[in-house]
């Protein structure tokens, strides 16, 4: 006599994250289509028995299995897979509440303000608000490794790097290697506020 398993007893129970991804994103395909279980099970070639458990995160999926269904839905693969990932690292900086940090400028009276910061790997970009006013003094001689965006925000200064000059207003951007010796020369129309990000790529 056969006895029937009880529940969570079969081989083809959910494993984790990844089959509730697929049932939501086949699901929510399908429903925004308007195809009904049979006319997925008709255009897949796979029965409706299967397809209720893979809705309902009961059974792991084959690529062919995810194949079919994507041609079926009309959709990228990668589509079925959208929000595996969804717990990424992210840091949200309030206006006025980014991290005041010490830099070689700030005894000659740059505030710099940090806007968030990813850690590890992903720690391969650096966005800071920089201010300049009446207490700042010109600084030429920042070098760093990596890239440098600044883009300024409000008031007019002349920016160094090498040996040569732009005269930066609001709007103005500028982009070059931190190698080269880099920073304000000239103070013009203060304060000065200044978007930097830089970025380091990939560090060892």
């Amino acid at each position: 006599m056969e006895v029937s398993p009880g529940p969570g007893a079969h081989d083809d129970a959910p494993s984790g994250h990844l089959e509730d991804v697929i049932a939501l994103r086949v699901r929510e395909f399908r429903l925004a289509q308007g195809i009904s279980l049979a006319e997925l099970a008709r255009l897949t070639g796979m029965s409706k028995a299967m397809l209720s458990k893979i809705e309902n995160a009961q059974t792991s999926c084959s690529l062919s299995s995810l194949a079919r269904l994507a041609e079926a839905l009309e959709v990228p693969v990668t589509a079925l897979f959208r929000g595996i990932d969804a717990e990424r690292e992210a840091v949200f900086t309030p206006a006025g509440h980014g991290s005041q940090i010490v830099r070689r400028g700030s005894n000659v009276g740059h505030l710099y303000q940090l806007l968030g910061s990813l850690r590890g790997e992903h720690k391969r970009l650096e966005p800071l608000l920089v201010t300049l006013t009446e207490a700042s003094e010109v600084f030429p001689l920042f070098q760093h490794p990596g890239t440098e965006f600044l883009h300024v925000l409000e008031g007019v200064l002349v920016y160094g790097h090498g040996e040569a000059r732009y005269e930066m207003r609001a709007g103005d951007s500028l982009v070059f290697d931190g190698e080269g010796p880099h920073g304000p020369v000239e103070l013009v129309d203060l304060p000065v506020r200044f978007l930097s990000v830089t970025t380091y790529g990939h560090l060892a």
